[in-house]
C-alpha cells in the first residue's frame, strides 16, 4: 500500500500500529514518521541490524515487547519497502496482523539520477515526519 493509504488507516483505526524496521542510523539521520498528530508513536525495531545488516533474529520478540499486538493492523515501513515486506511476512507467519507493507517506504524509489527522496515515499507524499 502507499504511504498515504497507510496514514489514512493509521488515522482512522485507533488500534492500528506503525512498525518502522529501518536502522538506528536511518531514524536518527534520515527521519522518522511523526504520528503525534494522531496520538500515536511508531514502534521502531531494526529488521536488519546496523552496521552488519544481518537479520535481527530477535525481531519478533522485540516487536512484541515494544507493543506489537496480534489483534491490530500493523503497517510496516522501511526505506524503500523491501525490508518492511520481509518483516511483515514474518509477523504474519507468527499470527500477527493483518500486516501491511508500505511499498515505497520512507524515502521512496530512486530517481533518474539514482537518488531517493524525490519519487514516492512517506516524505515525498507530504506525510508528517521529523528528523534528529
Amino acid at each position: 500500500m502507499s504511504p498515504t493509504e497507510a496514514w489514512s488507516a493509521l488515522s482512522t483505526d485507533a488500534a492500528a500500529q506503525l512498525l518502522d524496521v529501518r536502522t538506528v542510523a536511518e531514524w536518527a539521520y534520515v527521519g522518522l514518521a511523526d504520528l503525534s498528530g494522531i496520538g500515536k508513536t511508531p514502534i521502531t525495531i531494526e529488521w536488519k541490524q546496523f552496521p552488519t545488516m544481518a537479520v535481527n533474529d530477535r525481531f519478533v520478540d522485540l516487536a512484541v515487547a515494544a507493543g506489537a499486538r496480534k489483534d491490530a493492523a500493523i503497517y510496516f515501513l522501511c526505506r524503500s519497502g523491501v525490508r518492511s515486506r520481509d518483516a511483515a511476512l514474518v509477523m504474519t507467519q507468527r499470527g500477527y496482523g493483518p500486516c501491511f507493507n508500505i511499498a515505497t517506504g520512507f524515502e521512496g524509489d530512486h530517481d533518474a539520477s539514482g537518488h531517493r527522496g524525490t519519487v514516492g515515499g512517506w516524505k515525498v507524499e507530504g506525510l508528517p515526519w521529523k528528523q534528529g
